[in-house]
């Protein structure tokens, strides 16, 4: 996969026309489309389920990545790979047995990312950077749109740059959360490869264009 990848969260369009948002990402240079999967447990929100996530694979074009934010994740990566989940990331702070959650997602047949919460180290992906896909670094707390990015983020994206690179892992670097258009060319910059945008494109009045500003 090239790197410089936008992934405008779903989270964050107008869900009385989610099936217009989804054409229009299609049309767009946006590389992924970003689920976000809240319980209102592991998080305090609850956002989308498994009719929402069919629906949107009956009309994405897009590679589909999906983020569980929710207690023991294990009970429903299947489903959301039979769903359309072309990529799912799981919580290291939300699963108990990571390797083996990690190795179930990729046996059934999608790609698996580990998430990090801004305050869990780095450190403590040193045993699973060789197996998984993609790291994503929260750059926010979990559960809600419309954050403030957090700073530590640079500092995080380049410890797992350097784990990446000590133990020949392919992994992708994402960031979600307060991402736009003043820090993406920082992220990048930074080593970060995947960027989830959501206000940052959705709010704007021409979402497509800020998607290309986003990957300049």
């Amino acid at each position: 996969m090239k790197t410089k990848l936008i992934a405008p969260s779903l989270l964050s369009a107008d869900f009385g026309n989610l099936e217009r948002d989804i054409h229009m990402l299609n049309r767009s240079q946006a590389d992924w489309l970003h689920i976000d999967v809240m319980d209102g447990r592991f998080v305090p929100n609850i956002s989308f389920g498994f009719p929402v996530m069919k629906t949107v694979k009956q009309h994405a074009q897009k590679f589909i990545d999906v983020h569980l934010m929710i207690v023991e994740p294990e009970k429903y990566v299947e489903e959301f790979i039979n769903a359309g989940a072309d990529l799912v990331s799981i919580h290291y702070e939300a699963c108990t047995h990571l390797h083996r959650t990690i190795n179930l997602i990729q046996d059934k047949g999608a790609k698996a990312g580990v998430v990090l919460n801004p305050s869990t180290p780095v450190l403590l992906l040193e045993d699973i950077i060789s197996e998984v896909d993609l790291v994503l670094l929260m750059s926010v707390n979990p559960g809600f749109g419309g954050q403030k990015f957090i700073e530590n983020t640079y500092k995080k994206i380049a410890e797992t740059r350097d784990l990446i690179l000590s133990n020949n892992s392919t992994a992708l670097i994402e960031v979600d959360g307060g991402v736009n258009l003043e820090n993406a060319a920082k992220l990048f910059e930074a080593g970060a490869d995947v960027l989830v945008a959501g206000n940052a494109v959705f709010s704007t009045e021409n979402p497509e264009k800020t998607i290309e500003l986003l990957k300049i």
